[in-house]
């Protein structure tokens, strides 16, 4: 039954990422929007037992795309 619920909790949030991530305005909240939808998936794949997949999204995901993103969007002319 707790598996379970974490499960549900984690792809609720998950949902909740990824439409705020789609819906902000904002490319800086958007990244790091982004960041935690990475950071929900690499929980899921860990629990699911698959951790050299989860230790890729971790890194990569959350960890190297963030960073990418972030330098990015500070060498940009924003309004």
């Amino acid at each position: 039954m707790g598996l379970a619920l974490f499960n549900t909790f984690i792809l609720l949030l998950l949902v909740v990422a990824a439409l705020l991530a789609l819906r902000v305005k904002d490319l800086l909240t958007a990244s790091v929007v982004f960041a935690v939808y990475s950071f929900l998936m690499c929980l899921l794949w860990a629990e699911m037992g698959a951790v050299d997949v989860a230790f890729t999204e971790a890194t990569v995901g959350a960890g190297i795309s963030t960073v990418v993103l972030i330098a990015t969007i500070f060498n940009l002319k924003r309004k």
